[in-house]
């Protein structure tokens, strides 16, 4: 059964209902590729350290709920230092992309270590990816959309390679529905761009503008401040 919740169970509608999310700012942050490249070399040697534990969880029930079958072929993208890589079964066949090449490197070492030959990483630009159409069965984005100049395309490609009937699931911190913490998160916005992420972005505006269409959304990790989105591809 899918499982819509905002605090407690809810409708899917409730998260696009208000009129001006179509056209609404999705951030009050400004961000490019070049900045985001020199944040994630900045913090990969620590990334482990600061982003590892607490937002765990997450990455345990997401990986659960895709009911990975042996054959399933998985796009992560943002695969960073490969803290999901390693949660995959060995069965099936995963590559993960990212921007960063200093994640990258820590990546390949993790793989390395835990004699993972399932998962192929690849250095790539999430909004323009190198994948011919319909290329994969689930394509899971960890951490992300907060971070990525264009969210929009950066789903419509996700979408793209996404094969008929597969998966496009999103693990992210999207803005409180809550006035007075939206009005916090939007004020810190800009600064916690530098510890990799955008606090403030709307998830109402996201799915309308990215022309999503979730069977599930649920909340993960403690606190609960982070959404796990599954959408079907028509």
């Amino acid at each position: 059964m899918a499982l819509f919740e905002r605090g407690g169970p809810g409708r899917a509608d409730e998260y696009i209902s208000t009129s001006d999310v179509a056209t609404r700012a999705l951030s009050v942050t400004v961000v490019e590729n070049d900045f985001v490249e020199e944040v994630y070399r900045k913090l990969a040697p620590n990334y482990d350290w600061f982003f590892g534990p607490t937002l765990h969880p997450g990455r345990l029930q997401a990986i659960q709920r895709m009911g990975i079958k042996p054959t399933d072929r998985i796009l992560e993208v943002g695969v960073g230092t490969g803290i999901n890589a390693v949660l995959y079964p060995r069965e099936c066949s995963v590559t993960g992309i990212d921007f960063s090449a200093e994640m990258l490197l820590r990546g390949e070492r993790r793989l390395a270590r835990k004699g993972r030959t399932n998962v192929r990483l690849l250095e790539m630009d999430a909004a323009a990816m190198a994948f011919p159409d319909n290329s994969f069965d689930i394509v899971y984005a960890p951490y992300l959309i907060s971070v990525v100049p264009d969210p929009v395309t950066v789903v419509t490609e996700m979408r793209r390679v996404c094969r008929p009937g597969g998966r496009v699931i999103i693990l992210n911190h999207f803005r409180s529905p809550n006035g007075l913490l939206a009005w916090f998160e939007r004020l810190i916005s800009p600064l916690t761009l530098y510890a990799g992420f955008k606090a403030d972005l709307d998830l109402p505006a996201f799915l309308a503008q990215a022309d999503l269409h979730p069977v599930s959304i649920e909340k993960v990790n403690v606190p609960r401040l982070w959404s796990l989105v599954t959408c079907v591809k028509a």
